[in-house]
């Protein structure tokens, strides 16, 4: 089972590039973007803990590209699958004061709109947690194949349990061009479902990079390309955001955790992209998020894309 469970997630992983070819003329919905991050704390701290690891994958249903979102809500759609994985500070002992393990799935389903210079992305889920989604299983396969620390049977035991989380979000952010190269683009942010919060940042470009199209990643607040433009080079990107959380599936408070109610993160990162292929390495602050926990993090993101 586990195996099977596997292969399906590699599977989907994949941009399966082919899916996406049909001439232009065409008036249909179809594949237009791909994109995939991979987040974990050994690529920031080096340290196996808390958010500590998720990927995340986005396929773009549309009509052909034409530069910005268009206007109508289910133009542009972003089907978006996440694995994520959080664990307390130490894999072996059961600590009462950190948080508990938890493991989740989540699959999205987002419009993309633009209506004037807002930009306004629109989306409904499913969060899947707990033991069924065997995220315990799979990080001990893999730390075992690298000679990591394995979860203890006595963290496992008080991993956050079983259920399904319907969710809803929303974000609407406008951009503003400060030079030909610089862009600074406010935003606010909203969730309910698995967390519940309102978020207010911004995010800070320096290069071309503002030509493709982005999306953000939950964990970091990283916006990974899903589809390019046409100019190649270096880009700079940064961010800052604060929100208000008022509840989380992964601390809950009946079980006794307090919740950090105010949640800071910071970001920088580096996106290369050339004709054939981009890469981008990210590294972002998460602040604390119970009250017993005794820092920040730091954690990095990469994403790579190839075209054959």
């Amino acid at each position: 089972m586990f195996r099977q469970f596997v292969a399906m997630a590699f599977i989907f992983m994949l941009p399966l590039s082919g899916l996406a070819e049909a001439s232009d003329q065409e008036d249909v919905r179809r594949k237009i973007g791909y994109g995939l991050m991979f987040s974990n704390d050994l690529l920031g701290d080096g340290k196996d803990r808390w958010r500590t690891g998720s990927l995340t994958s986005s396929r773009l249903y549309g009509q052909a590209w034409q530069g910005q979102a268009p206007g109508d809500f289910g133009e542009l759609l972003e089907l978006r699958i996440q694995g994520q994985i959080l664990a307390p500070a130490s894999l072996r002992v059961a600590d009462p004061t950190d948080r508990p393990w938890a493991g989740a799935l989540t699959v999205e389903l987002n419009s993309h709109m633009q209506r004037g210079a807002a930009e306004i992305a629109l989306g409904a889920g499913l969060a899947i947690l707990g033991p069924q989604t065997q995220l315990d299983e799979m990080q001990g396969w893999l730390h075992d194949l690298v000679g990591a620390p394995q979860p203890s049977t006595a963290v496992l035991n008080g991993q956050i349990g079983n259920s399904f989380r319907p969710l809803v979000s929303a974000e609407v952010g406008r951009e503003f061009a400060l030079s030909g190269q610089a862009a600074l683009r406010p935003f606010v942010e909203a969730r309910a479902g698995d967390e519940t919060y309102l978020r207010a940042g911004v995010d800070f470009t320096y290069g071309q990079l503002s030509q493709g199209f982005l999306v953000r990643e939950s964990v970091t607040g990283q916006r990974y390309r899903t589809m390019k433009g046409e100019a190649t080079g270096l880009t700079l990107t940064a961010g800052a955001d604060i929100a208000y959380v008022s509840k989380s599936a992964f601390l809950p408070e009946a079980s006794g955790y307090s919740l950090e109610h105010n949640r800071h993160r910071a970001r920088l990162g580096l996106h290369w992209q050339g004709e054939r292929a981009s890469a981008f390495y990210g590294l972002s602050y998460l602040g604390k998020e119970f009250s017993s926990q005794s820092e920040g993090q730091l954690t990095g993101s990469l994403q790579v894309q190839l075209r054959f």
